[in-house]
């Protein structure tokens, strides 16, 4: 591991990035009523950090109160070697939903800036029929490989259950990672009827250039929420063979959004990766929120 001074120097030329000069990308201004639809979800990543006794009565206070009627129906998780996760049904949106717990952001911060990580292929057991050139960081699919087949065969169950191919895919910071993951596993899992709808909150780079692509092709409903100057989204570095897939929504301050097209080659400086160009100039608070006024983490799942 390199010390922390020449880590942070090193980050800081791995992570810069210079806008192309040809043409610039317009963003997309995000409305009221667009940010107020993005609550359920902040709440279900919120909920994610409370207690497992908690949510499998869905009674962890403000953010299960602020979903109510949600029906949990598989709590797991350890909250050590295993990331807590719930998987559930939500009658109103008659959707499916699997929630992943994030971590503590600094000691994350110090996994994702490890410059010895490169991405690698994917298990074709768990990801079966994917090529050889798709790869992802392998810390993310080894947390992932503990959890994917008894979400799969809850979701499958309650898609049959319930009558509904509406599944959500939610989580927060390392959460964020596993839902995305999660998207790709159960798109290749399960039937082609189901109809898989992913949103994260600082999630960090996940796999190389293909998976990016790959979840392009197969995950069409994908936003990707970072908040403010969040350093988390910037890492890994793109020079490491990472990048992120479409759907960044960029919340510049409270009720101020915009949508950033393309992959993770934005060309406005209102999208992360130039507003945040590397990680001296991001702040790690960004990453625990606001979120419209939500705060996520272990000291805010009440």
């Amino acid at each position: 591991m390199y010390p922390v001074t020449a880590l942070f120097l090193l980050l800081t030329l791995r992570t810069s990035y210079a806008a192309p000069q040809a043409y610039k990308r317009a963003v997309t201004s995000i409305s009221a009523s667009q940010l107020s639809d993005l609550t359920p979800y902040i709440q279900f990543a919120r909920s994610a950090y409370c207690p497992t006794d908690l949510l499998e009565t869905w009674e962890c206070d403000e953010a299960c109160d602020a979903i109510p009627g949600f029906q949990p129906t598989l709590v797991g998780g350890n909250d050590d070697s295993i990331q807590d996760f719930f998987v559930g049904y939500w009658p109103s949106e008659d959707s499916i939903v699997v929630a992943h717990e994030g971590t503590d952001p600094t000691e994350f911060l110090s996994i994702l800036t490890d410059v010895e990580f490169v991405p690698v292929p994917l298990d074709t057991t768990l990801f079966p029929g994917v090529s050889s050139d798709v790869a992802a960081h392998s810390g993310f699919l080894s947390e992932h490989a503990l959890t994917a087949p008894q979400i799969l065969a809850q979701v499958a169950a309650l898609m049959q259950s319930k009558g509904t191919n509406m599944i959500t895919l939610v989580g927060h910071s390392l959460g964020g990672a596993l839902a995305e993951l999660d998207a790709l596993y159960l798109s290749l899992n399960l039937p082609s009827t189901a109809s898989i709808n992913v949103v994260t909150f600082g999630k960090p780079r996940v796999g190389n250039p293909a998976f990016a692509a790959l979840i392009d092709s197969l995950i069409p409903n994908f936003q990707r929420v970072n908040n403010e100057l969040d350093l988390v989204p910037i890492v890994p570095g793109r020079s490491l063979g990472f990048q992120h897939a479409h759907g960044e929504i960029h919340l510049i301050s409270e009720n101020d959004a915009i949508a950033c097209p393309g992959d993770d080659d934005a060309t406005d400086t209102q999208c992360q990766i130039l507003s945040v160009p590397n990680i001296l100039e991001g702040d790690i608070l960004d990453h625990l929120g606001p979120y419209q006024g939500i705060y996520i983490g272990t000291l805010f799942c009440t």
